[in-house]
C-alpha cells in the first residue's frame, strides 16, 4: 500500500520567506521604562512545535511523524511569526519611537524608501489603542494597499496589541513571489479567553503550489495559543485546497487541538481532516467524525474494497487519537504513556478548532 505522508515542506519554505520581511536585528528586550511591551507572544513547548519523532515503527505502518509532522510544523511556523512580531516591538523601543511622529528612511533590506507614521489614540477593531505605527513603501502609495508593509497597534496596561504585516511591501527583493501574502498576530494579557496570555496567529494569501508537485500546499491558516501557569493550549486550522490522499477527493482542512506543559515539555494532540469547505463548528464533527483514522479508513476501502482488514488496522495503527509527545516528538497514539498527561488531556478536551469554511475564506486587511 502506498505510504501517504501529510507533510508540507513547500509551506515551510514559503513561510520562512514570508517571515523574513520586516525583521530587525534586535535580540535584547526593551528597557523597563519603554512604552513597548517586553513580551508579545506565547512560547509553545517544543514537544508540540517541532518535527522529530521517537518511533520508527514497521515499514507497513503509517508512522507517527507522517501523521503529526504537519501539525508540529504548523505550530512552529505560527510561533515563528509571533517571534518576529515581538522582535519588531523591541525594535520600536530601540529607535525610541514613543510618541506621535512621522519620518522616512531607506530600507536596508530592499533599498526602497519607506514612510513611518506613529499616531496616538487610534481606534481599530473596536478598541482605541494607545499607539499605532504604520510603515509603508513610499513608491507604492497609489496602490490599492497604499504600500502598507506593517501596522502595529498596542496598549501597555494591560499589555495587548495587534500586528499586521505584508512582507511584499517590507522587502520586494525576497518576497516578489508572494505579493498578496499577509499575516496578523493578536496578543493579549487582558484575560479575554481566561488565559494569563494568549495570541492568535493568522496567515492568508499564500499562493498555492502546482497540485501535481505540491498537493498539500497551503494558502491560509489560523492558530490560537493560550497560556495559564505551566499549561499552553493550542488549536487551529490550515487550508489545503488541492490536498488528496487515497481517492480523487480534493480539498481538506487540517484541524487540530493540543495542550503542552512548558516545564515538562510534553504534549498531547488530536487532529481531524474535514473538507476545507465544511461549514461546521462542532468539535465531535471536526475531530471525531473526520478523524484521520476515519477519513483514511473510508478512503482505503473505497479504493480497495476487498483489502484485508488486518492490513488496514496495522497500517493505521498510529492514527489512534490522541497523539502523545515528549521532548523528542511523537511517542504513540491512542494510549497515554502515563498519568503525567492527565491534566493535558483534560485541557485539550475543552478545545475546538475553527470553522473550516472560515479558514477557507480567510482574508486579512490593514486599517
Amino acid at each position: 500500500m502506498k505510504k501517504y505522508s501529510i507533510i508540507l515542506l513547500a509551506f515551510t519554505v514559503v513561510s520562512l520567506l514570508v517571515m523574513s520581511g520586516c525583521k530587525k536585528d534586535k535580540e535584547e528586550e526593551p528597557q523597563k521604562d519603554s512604552i513597548v511591551p517586553a513580551h508579545f507572544r506565547v512560547d509553545i513547548p517544543d514537544a508540540i512545535s517541532k518535527t522529530t519523532t521517537t518511533k520508527s515503527g514497521k515499514g507497513d505502518t503509517l508512522q507517527g511523524n507522517d501523521i503529526y509532522e504537519h501539525l508540529t510544523n504548523f505550530i512552529a511556523i505560527g510561533e515563528s511569526a509571533s517571534e518576529l512580531v515581538e522582535e519588531i516591538m523591541w525594535a520600536i523601543a530601540e529607535y525610541e519611537i514613543n510618541q506621535a511622529m512621522a519620518f522616512s528612511y531607506t530600507s536596508e533590506e530592499d533599498g526602497r524608501a519607506k514612510n513611518c507614521v506613529v499616531v496616538e489614540n487610534s481606534p481599530f477593531d473596536g478598541i482605541t489603542w494607545a499607539y499605532q505605527m504604520t510603515i509603508a513603501d513610499a513608491a507604492s502609495s497609489s496602490n490599492t494597499d497604499q504600500g502598507k508593509a506593517l501596522q502595529v497597534f498596542w496598549n501597555v496596561s494591560p499589555v495587548k496589541g495587534i500586528a499586521i504585516i505584508k512582507p511584499y511591501n517590507c522587502n520586494r527583493d525576497e518576497n516578489i513571489n508572494f505579493p498578496d501574502a499577509m499575516y496578523r498576530i493578536d496578543y493579549s494579557e487582558a484575560g479575554e479567553y481566561g488565559y494569563d496570555a494568549h495570541m492568535i496567529v493568522s496567515i492568508a494569501g499564500i499562493p498555492l503550489g502546482n497540485p501535481l508537485v505540491e498537493p498539500y500546499s497551503i494558502n491560509a491558516l489560523k492558530m490560537f495559543a493560550g497560556k495559564t501557569g505551566d499549561i499552553i493550549d493550542v488549536y487551529g486550522n490550515s487550508n489545503h485546497p488541492n490536498a488528496k490522499f487515497f481517492t480523487d477527493t480534493t480539498g481538506f482542512d487540517w484541524a487540530f487541538v493540543a495542550s503542552g506543559s512548558e516545564n515538562s515539555d510534553i504534549g498531547v494532540a488530536e487532529v481531524g481532516l474535514p473538507p476545507n469547505t465544511l461549514d461546521e463548528t462542532n468539535r465531535d464533527v471536526l475531530l471525531k467524525t473526520h478523524s484521520i483514522k476515519n477519513v483514511f479508513t473510508q478512503q482505503i476501502y473505497e479504493v480497495w474494497p476487498s483489502i484485508d482488514s488486518n492490513t488496514v488496522a496495522s497500517y493505521l495503527y498510529n492514527t489512534d487519537a490522541p497523539g502523545y509527545f515528549n521532548t523528542y516528538g511523537f511517542i504513540q497514539g491512542g494510549t497515554s504513556p502515563g498519568s503525567e498527561y492527565n491534566t493535558l488531556e483534560t485541557s485539550m478536551d475543552a478545545l475546538t478548532p475553527y470553522n473550516p469554511a472560515d479558514i477557507n475564506n480567510l482574508t486579512l486587511n490593514f486599517k
